[in-house]
């Protein structure tokens, strides 16, 4: 099946199912997550509004990873390909619940707490929609807007750390441009 031929009923459809999976994630991960720690707050603060610092939650996965969600199973039949598997990646963020199978890096924590912004900025819902129309547009999980921008802004972070920016301008630039 050509994934751009898909109806907007389709994919309105195919998002209130990850939408759902987003929520029913950040409340299952939240019970396991902690506050951000003094160190890691004091070095995203220049870049990320403090309600945003102070209500995300951290989760670091020991034994154990993310599964996959259940709806790739139908995805797969629809002829999504190239699905990005969850227990392949650093991290993944519900909302703001950030799940981690390795240890938060500050650059790690950064590209998640664009996520967070992300979230903040256009809801759960506008976010899964966005995600998937970006997906099924570009193919893969590396040509999705919402992970591109996320990725310049960490860029930017890791090669000048004393340029401080700030993330919550950043996303609503790219929002504004209609570029997610």
């Amino acid at each position: 099946m050509d994934l751009s031929k898909l109806s907007p009923a389709m994919i309105a459809q195919i998002a209130s199912m990850v939408e759902d999976y987003i929520r029913s994630s950040q409340k299952k991960y939240a019970a396991q997550a902690e506050p951000l720690t003094d160190a890691q707050r004091s070095a995203m603060q220049p870049y990320f509004p403090a309600q945003v610092l102070e209500s995300v939650r951290l989760c670091v996965m020991r034994g154990s990873r993310v599964p996959n969600p259940s709806i790739y199973s139908m995805a797969k039949l629809m002829g999504f390909r190239n699905l990005p598997d969850f227990s392949d990646m650093a991290a993944i963020t519900f909302v703001d619940v950030i799940v981690s199978h390795q240890e938060f890096t500050d650059t790690l924590l950064f590209h998640e707490l664009v996520h967070v912004m992300q979230y903040a900025q256009m809801g759960v819902k506008d976010f899964a929609v966005r995600y998937m129309s970006g997906f099924i547009q570009g193919g893969s999980y590396e040509e999705i807007p919402l992970e591109k921008n996320a990725y310049l802004l960490e860029q930017r972070f890791s090669e000048n750390p004393g340029q401080t920016f700030s993330v919550d301008d950043e996303v609503r630039q790219w929002r504004e441009a209609g570029k997610f």
